[in-house]
C-alpha cells in the first residue's frame, strides 16, 4: 500500500518549505547556470536529487539511523564533506583573486562543463552530507506508519522530494540562464565565484564544527 494523498501532502509541505530555503543546493545550482552553462546546472540539479533518493533509501532500510547511532562513523562522513567544501570554494576564492574561472579548468573543483561533471558534484556534495541522513531519519517515521512496508513508503516519499526539488531548483537554472550572457562577464563571474566560494566555505567550516547528533 502506497501512501495517502493526505500523507504525501503533508510531506510535501514540509520538503518545498525546506527545498525553497536558500541554501547549499541553491548556491551551487546559480552558480553552474551563471558560469558553467545548462547542461552542468542540470547535471547538479540531477545528481542532488540523486543523493536525496539514495539518503531516502538508506532512511527506509535504516542505515542512516545506524550512522546517527555511531558518532564515530557519523565524524568521518562529517569532516570529509567539510573538507570537500572547503576545499570546492577554496578554489572558487582562489580563482576570483588570481582573475581565472574555477569552472574553465578540468582540474579545478567544478570540473568542465558537461552534464556528468555537474552530476558528480551534485551527487556528492549531497551525499557527504550527513545532515541529510539526520533528517531523514527525523523525518520519515512521522509519515510511515509501523505496519507500513517502510522501503516502499521511504522511496516513495523520497520521490515526492526529488520532484519538489528538481521544479525548483530547474526554475532558478532557467531565470539564471535568462541571464547569463550578464553573468558570464569576467568581472560578474569572478564575483559570483567569490560569493559562492565564501558561501561553501561557510558551509564546510559549520558542518566541521557540529558535533554528531545525540
Amino acid at each position: 500500500m502506497l501512501p495517502s494523498v493526505a500523507v504525501i501532502a503533508s510531506f510535501s509541505l514540509v520538503v518545498g518549505l525546506l527545498t525553497v530555503t536558500p541554501g547549499l543546493d541553491t548556491a551551487l545550482v546559480l552558480r553552474s547556470a551563471a558560469v558553467g552553462g545548462r547542461r552542468r546546472a542540470f547535471g547538479v540539479i540531477a545528481g542532488i536529487q540523486t543523493g536525496t533518493l539514495i539518503w531516502g533509501f538508506l532512511a527506509a532500510i535504516g542505515v542512516s539511523a545506524l550512522l546517527l547511532a555511531s558518532a564515530q562513523l557519523y565524524d568521518v562522513i562529517r569532516l570529509i564533506g567539510a573538507a570537500y567544501l572547503i576545499w570546492m570554494g577554496g578554489r572558487m576564492l582562489w580563482s576570483t583573486i588570481h582573475g581565472t574561472r574555477a569552472a574553465a579548468s578540468s582540474s579545478g573543483p567544478i570540473g568542465d562543463d558537461s552534464f556528468f561533471s555537474g552530476w558528480r558534484q551534485g551527487a556528492l556534495t549531497n551525499l557527504l552530507n550527513p545532515k541529510m541522513g539526520a533528517f531523514y531519519v527525523a523525518i520519515l517515521p512521522q509519515f510511515i506508519p509501523e505496519s507500513a512496508p517502510h522501503l516502499m513508503w521511504g522511496l516513495t516519499l523520497a520521490g515526492v522530494h526529488v520532484l519538489l526539488g528538481t521544479a525548483w531548483l530547474s526554475a532558478l537554472a532557467l531565470v539564471a540562464q535568462r541571464f547569463s550572457r550578464w553573468l558570464q562577464r569576467r568581472k560578474v563571474a569572478r564575483t559570483i565565484d567569490g560569493v559562492t566560494g565564501t558561501v561553501l566555505i561557510g558551509f564546510g567550516v559549520g558542518v566541521a564544527m557540529e558535533g554528531a547528533p545525540r
